[in-house]
């Protein structure tokens, strides 16, 4: 009888494990996933309302094991499974295993923030981090994970971030050259072309000696990592004799950034942790340092130098860097408020010699800190603060100083109105709402980034998301406050002007702040703040807007709220908006 009773257990044994690799090809059939969130909870089942079992972090990767509305089940290792939001997740198709052949070659990193963990898996302790383009020497692999190793750090890595060159050595020349170059910043970027616009293609430490085949407006041409690549000559030390037909240097100020933002923070650490120590203004032009990370070192004032966001600059091959104070032609400020003082310099600290009504208009002379310098009427000059004024012409628009402290550590949620298969409105000139839509939150995302705002986008690309995962974004993060984003429609074509929805009372603060800061930055119509029965508004939790930011059925307002400086004006309007509506709540 015993003998008898084994014969059920084995037969169920074989049947489970000789179900497994069916069950395995199953999973990795569905694909897998990427992290798109900060941190992601994981629950025991598709729905908010489930409980939280765990968290993963963004850029991790689990094999899917099935879906189930906006809900996806992952795999965490064994036997573990668990239940995350589709809308915080990049589906992505199962790449092959590295073999562990590539144990002496080189890679290069392809995402920023790469966890470096203690062993292969998920599950080991975090050991640090790299970022986008650093080069690692792989040691050895095992499944989907490299051992690498840097100068500074030693760890586990998914090979999904790294591109491989097998047995390349780094900066190993292709045919002799007629010099060489000593690496002399703490890090130097490789970029693909001689442009700071060029993707990154690598990293070279202090002290990396590189092939240098030519030089030419301030970037010298090298080997690296097989194939030509190019670096900024003024933190290289070149010896030998260059290149037959090559240019010499280019003079160091021949690097320049323009500033695009409005008004842009500098602060003495490359990242937005880095405390302010002053700000530049749209249009001002500087010599660039330094750059790491996609931060540039610049000289803001006479003496001065600080670290500022990369990509709020244009930058240029040649140019000399302008004066901090900057003249401007062609411009003038238009006042916003019946009262406004004009004082006798760049500062509230000093007197009053005039005062302006609303509307009243004045020839901007330059730009200095964030005051415009004015033609009076009378022939004399005089001060008015950016920030109470609107500009016509060439010169920057100010933003209120100090206005990211009231929007720092607060979590903002962007919502582009429409998405893949939903177009939206289509305009006159045939502009699609869902494109400009989009256009408008990514300017304002970097903005409020920039100010060290935690801000999430419910959509970053032509995607369609259902309006149900909006509002739950916007639950999800907990956010102090929900911008969605349109452009309006109607069969009369000489409508226009801007509208703000709310749908309850907490909400409408919110509303009012950014309505009234928009028109004053756009000076479109102004057709209210308003209640509105819309769903991602009225299904929320949160501080939740609408704001439809111009028609696109009327031609002139379409071809306006297209150009770059309508929409500078919006998202500078929408961020002074949410500043003012912080500082009051």
């Amino acid at each position: 009888m015993p003998r008898m009773k084994m014969v059920p257990v084995i037969l169920c044994l074989m049947l489970l494990f000789g179900n497994l690799p069916v069950l395995e090809n199953a999973r990795a059939e569905n694909g897998s996933v990427s992290i798109t969130a900060t941190s992601l909870n994981v629950r025991n089942g598709p729905g908010l309302s489930y409980p939280v079992t765990g968290s993963v972090k963004k850029g991790e990767k689990f094999p899917i094991v099935k879906e189930e509305g906006e809900w996806i089940q992952i795999s965490l290792g064994g036997s573990k499974k668990g239940w995350v939001a589709q809308w915080f997740t990049a589906k992505e198709a199962d790449k092959p295993a590295v073999s562990q052949n590539t144990a002496g070659s080189s890679g290069s990193v392809t995402v920023d923030g790469l966890r470096v963990r203690k062993g292969p898996g998920t599950n080991y302790d975090v050991a640090g981090s790299l970022n986008n383009g650093q080069a690692v020497e792989i040691l050895s692999s095992k499944g989907n994970w490299a051992e690498v190793r840097t100068a500074s750090l030693r760890g586990w890595v998914s090979m999904e971030y790294i591109t491989t060159k097998k047995n390349v050595p780094t900066a190993q020349p292709s045919k002799p050259a007629e010099s060489s170059g000593t690496v002399t910043a703490t890090s130097l970027n490789v970029r693909e072309k001689p442009s700071l616009n060029a993707s990154k293609v690598g990293q070279l430490n202090n002290g990396a000696v590189v092939p240098v085949h030519s030089q030419s407006n301030g970037w010298a041409e090298i080997t690296y990592a097989g194939k030509k690549a190019w670096v900024s000559s003024d933190y290289l030390k070149i010896s030998g004799t260059p290149a037959t037909g090559s240019a010499s240097p280019a003079p160091a100020d021949q690097f320049t950034g323009t500033v695009t933002a409005s008004n842009l923070n500098v602060r003495d650490q490359n990242t937005l942790n880095g405390s302010v120590i002053g700000s530049v203004s749209k249009g001002q032009t500087f010599k660039i340092l330094e750059e790491k990370n996609n931060w540039v070192k610049i000289e803001y004032q006479s003496g001065k130098t600080g670290w500022a966001a990369g990509w709020f600059f244009e930058t240029k091959k040649s140019g000399p860097a302008a004066a901090p104070n900057q003249p401007v032609k062609n411009s003038t400020v238009s006042m916003l408020h019946d009262g406004t003082n004009i004082r006798k310099g760049p500062s509230t600290g000093t007197s009053v010699i005039s005062r302006a009504n609303q509307g009243d208009s004045f020839d901007i002379i330059s730009v200095e800190k964030d005051w415009y310098k004015i033609t009076l009427p009378n022939g004399a000059t005089g001060f008015v603060a950016g920030w109470i004024v609107s500009v016509k012409g060439n010169a920057p628009q100010i933003e209120k100083p100090g206005a990211e402290k009231h929007t720092q550590n607060k979590t903002i949620v962007i919502d582009p109105g429409h998405g893949g298969r939903d177009n939206g409105t289509t305009g006159v000139r045939g502009s699609l709402e869902k494109t400009i839509t989009l256009k408008t939150a990514q300017l304002l995302y970097e903005k409020l980034r920039a100010a060290g705002t935690n801000v999430v986008l419910t959509r970053n690309n032509d995607q369609y998301i259902s309006l149900g995962s909006r509002v739950s974004s916007s639950h999800y993060h907990n956010a102090d406050a929900f911008i969605s984003i349109h452009y309006d429609s109607i069969n009369d074509r000489t409508v226009r002007g801007m509208t703000t929805y709310y749908y309850n009372s907490k909400q409408k603060p919110l509303g009012e702040q950014i309505h009234s800061s928009v028109v004053s930055k756009t000076m479109l119509k102004d057709r209210g703040t308003r209640f509105g029965d819309y769903h991602v508004i009225r299904e929320n939790r949160q501080a939740a807007v609408l704001l439809e930011l111009g028609y696109l059925s009327n031609p002139a307002e379409e071809m306006l709220v297209n150009t770059q400086q309508y929409q500078e004006a919006v998202a500078n309007g929408i961020f002074e908006g949410l500043a003012r509506y912080f500082k009051n709540n």
